[in-house]
């Protein structure tokens, strides 16, 4: 029997000295992801999202980005049962220049976005990032104070 399961995360980002930057943390040897969870109670998924940057990453001032959402799903087993996981993820905007590893996680890093895109070992969350850069750069391109 197969579990289904629901996470929401963001793909964190900031601007230092004009370059994007974005935030990965390290869960297991190798594994670099971004801050995501599991759904609680009866919490909608940019809830969820909001929430999961908070305890992951130590991040309160930061806003969703409007108009992105995109998921990915993978499968584990885990307590001798299969997991069928889908994962949401949001766009949002640090205005903090630091950030603070959870018990949750080994490391964390801000990176440049070659260098993120050649950290994340899944391929969701590495095509995700690139739609998410993608659209971050049309953003910018269309308003004059940086991103709507």
């Amino acid at each position: 029997m197969t579990v289904e399961a629901t996470s929401s995360g963001a793909i964190l980002f900031r601007d230092t000295r004009g370059e994007r930057e974005y935030l990965l943390l390290k869960s297991r040897p190798g594994d670099w992801e971004f801050p995501k969870g599991g759904i609680e109670g009866e919490e909608e998924l940019q809830q969820t999202a909001i929430r999961e940057v908070s305890e992951e990453a130590g991040i309160e001032d930061f806003r969703l980005i409007d108009g992105f959402r995109r998921e990915y799903d993978y499968v584990f087993e885990a307590g001798g049962k299969t997991i069928h996981k889908t994962v949401h993820l949001f766009i949002a905007r640090s205005f903090e220049a630091s950030a603070e590893l959870s018990k949750e996680h080994r490391d964390l890093q801000w990176r440049d976005y070659e260098q993120a895109i050649n950290t994340i070992t899944q391929d969701g969350p590495r095509e995700i990032l690139e739609e998410a850069h993608e659209y971050l750069d049309e953003l910018q391109e269309e308003a004059d104070d940086g991103y709507v």
